[in-house]
């Protein structure tokens, strides 16, 4: 309790002598990393192959995003527009699902608590619009800076999909078939962020947020999300703006339609009338 109390005590400080005005804005930048460990078999995959397909998860998983903000709106945008990953040859294909891109716009209203989500899914657009998860942090009495900005630990918990990678030959899909949905297993995850008074906004990068202050560092399983640049009141007055373009739906409905893409892409490489070859599927969840 007594941990709680000095953290607020600070907050209300930071915020009454940091922000005044009522357009207080700012753009914050961060890097976002996901680790893996990956084997494969050498009989189905040369070495050569290996590394390309090493090397495109690599760059897929390395980027950076802009999180444009006031105090009561965010949009969360990836600085560059990326192609979706493939690598090919020799009969071989590798496509790795659930790419979104650079045309993906995350709007987010923490005073509403709700989101639109614009996602461009193998090349259809769809305009996810539902509420923000309200997250059960626990503030944590750890301290550290980030670049100058004083920052607090927080946690949650929560129940996620464990992570898969999975490299399937297809030649073995039709025998590994079954009438029966696979049911996901279930992990325990704490999931960590780091987060500055001296930003009084309750925001931070994708979907964290509802802390008191700006998180500037997210560590949920293997992605790990950091602040670079933090700009503050820009001389040229950004627009935030909800994506209004695309298919609507809910999150629950674009995660059906996501899961069903992936089976169809499975069945779509598995080979047909004597077709030879192999295609391999990246999946990496968490």
């Amino acid at each position: 309790m007594t941990t709680i109390i000095k953290i607020m005590v600070f907050v209300l400080t930071v915020v009454v002598s940091t922000v005044s005005a009522q357009d207080f804005q700012g753009v914050a930048t961060y890097k976002t990393q996901r680790a893996f460990e990956v084997k494969m078999d050498s009989t189905q995959v040369n070495s050569e192959m290996q590394e390309k397909m090493m090397a495109m998860m690599k760059k897929q998983f390395q980027k950076t995003f802009n999180l444009t903000f006031n105090k009561e709106e965010s949009v969360y945008k990836e600085e560059e527009s990326l192609d979706k990953p493939q690598v090919g040859g020799g009969g071989f294909q590798v496509t790795v699902v659930g790419n979104g891109g650079g045309a993906d716009v995350l709007y987010k209203n923490t005073k509403n608590g709700n989101y639109a989500d614009k996602k461009d899914t193998m090349g259809k657009i769809f305009l996810i619009k539902d509420n923000l998860e309200k997250i059960e942090w626990k503030l944590e009495g750890e301290t550290k800076y980030i670049g100058e900005y004083p920052c607090f630990k927080a946690t949650y918990t929560k129940l996620v999909e464990k992570t898969r990678v999975s490299f399937e030959s297809n030649s073995n899909t039709e025998a590994n078939k079954s009438d029966e949905p696979e049911e996901p297993e279930m992990e325990e995850r704490t999931v960590t962020a780091w987060y500055t008074p001296q930003i009084p906004v309750n925001n931070g990068p994708s979907k964290y947020q509802g802390l008191p202050g700006l998180i500037l560092e997210v560590h949920d399983g293997k992605l790990n999300i950091m602040c670079s640049k933090i700009v503050l009141n820009p001389k040229d007055k950004v627009e935030i703006e909800a994506p209004t373009k695309g298919k609507e739906v809910t999150q629950k409905k674009y995660n059906e339609i996501m899961e069903k893409k992936a089976k169809e892409m499975m069945e779509r490489y598995a080979p047909r009338n004597g077709r030879k070859g192999e295609g391999i599927e990246i999946r990496i969840g968490g």
